[in-house]
């Protein structure tokens, strides 16, 4: 695992346990935790069109990355409680979309793979 993921790891427990959070702290509740934070980010994008979503203020993209920052602290601490290396997870799961989803027969289509 990275050393950054895990000093980031370090510095969430260390910051939950100061405040005795890590009872509230269940992957379940993480998870749900996780999912709220997603929302809110999503809340940033809500009635824009295509084109505001890619040239957003830098206010708005600051309040973005706000969300977003709480969308990966979740997923970090989340993790670290299923002692699963994110990381790996994400090389993993690139390699398999890289099997589902061949170049040949999806280029240009976001199809889902089994529609492929």
């Amino acid at each position: 695992m990275s050393t950054d993921i895990q000093a980031l790891q370090a510095a969430l427990r260390a910051f939950a346990s100061e405040r005795e959070w890590e009872q509230f702290h269940s992957p379940k509740n993480l998870a749900a935790a996780l999912s709220v934070e997603a929302a809110e980010l999503l809340e940033h994008f809500q009635w824009l069109t295509e084109e505001q979503s890619r040239s957003m203020p830098d206010d708005k993209l600051n309040a973005v990355a706000e969300e977003l920052a709480d969308v990966f602290l979740y997923l970090i601490q989340l993790s670290d409680k299923l002692g699963i290396d994110p990381l790996d997870a994400a090389r993993k799961k690139l390699r398999l979309n890289a099997i589902k989803y061949p170049v040949e027969r999806a280029k240009g289509t976001s199809k889902k793979y089994s529609e492929l």
